[in-house]
């Protein structure tokens, strides 16, 4: 199926690796041209080099940079447009902020939490959105977590944020419908990738336990992967997903009940 993202610049943060790459590569094998920002600028620029290698150069633009910071936001999305034209696509992928279990969270933790999480993602919604709105179209997708579709035991400052998120995906969408620009969320499971939380636990000294888990918890009895919520997010960024608006979409294996 043609996903008729051919040409169209999508912003995808935290994208040097994991869910973030997954996404780029999927939008990329359908013919957009992707912009990457990540934290870390060695591994983006060796994330952006090798697909530029494959796809060509004038296909990537990446930027290192902090985004859960208003100014490297605008800056960054304002750079990507001069770069590769207008933004028709955005996707707010940030990751992991340290929290311990239980209740007692300090006042710093749980604010690092949500900033990580929520804060950067309604910051680069509105940015995008100030861009897209004019223009009459576009998609932008939150990436949350199905730890915010219930309590799952995960760390407070996670699955709050998420919870947050779901709901920041919603509230947007129908302020931005009558516009023609489509908010949607994807709620991912349990991602394996390289370097990823579930790629340490499963192979570290508790590895057959967290097996046994994902058998007994997972009905389709595995992790997913980065390429399954990239293909899921392509799909719901390209005009082919046109009637979807406002949906949070899990994508874990029917885990969730």
């Amino acid at each position: 199926m043609d996903m008729g993202l051919d040409g169209k610049v999508v912003f995808v943060a935290g994208a040097s690796r994991g869910i973030g790459l997954g996404i780029v590569e999927s939008c990329l094998a359908e013919g957009a041209r992707v912009a990457l920002t990540a934290r870390g600028a060695e591994a983006l620029e060796e994330t952006r080099a090798r697909l530029a290698g494959q796809y060509g150069e004038d296909k990537l633009w990446a930027l290192a940079g902090d985004m859960r910071e208003t100014a490297f936001i605008e800056r960054a999305l304002s750079e990507s447009e001069t770069a590769l034209g207008p933004i028709w696509g955005a996707v707010a992928n940030v990751g992991l902020s340290p929290c311990p279990p239980g209740f007692d969270v300090d006042d710093e933790t749980w604010a690092a939490g949500v900033h990580q999480n929520l804060t950067s993602a309604q910051r680069l919604a509105r940015g995008a959105l100030k861009r897209m709105t004019p223009r009459g179209e576009g998609s932008i997708i939150l990436i949350t977590s199905i730890a915010g579709l219930g309590a799952l035991g995960t760390p407070l400052t996670y699955g709050t944020s998420k919870a947050a998120m779901n709901h920041l995906a919603q509230e947007l969408a129908k302020i931005s419908g009558p516009t023609g620009v489509r908010v949607n969320a994807i709620a991912p499971g349990n991602i394996i990738f390289p370097g990823g939380d579930w790629e340490t636990r499963s192979t570290g000294p508790r590895g057959d336990s967290w097996w046994r888990w994902v058998k007994r918890e997972v009905p389709l009895q595995r992790f997913g992967t980065p390429a399954e919520i990239g293909a899921t997010a392509a799909f719901l960024l390209s005009p082919r997903a046109g009637f979807v608006h406002g949906a949070v979409i899990p994508v874990d294996g029917g885990q969730t009940r």
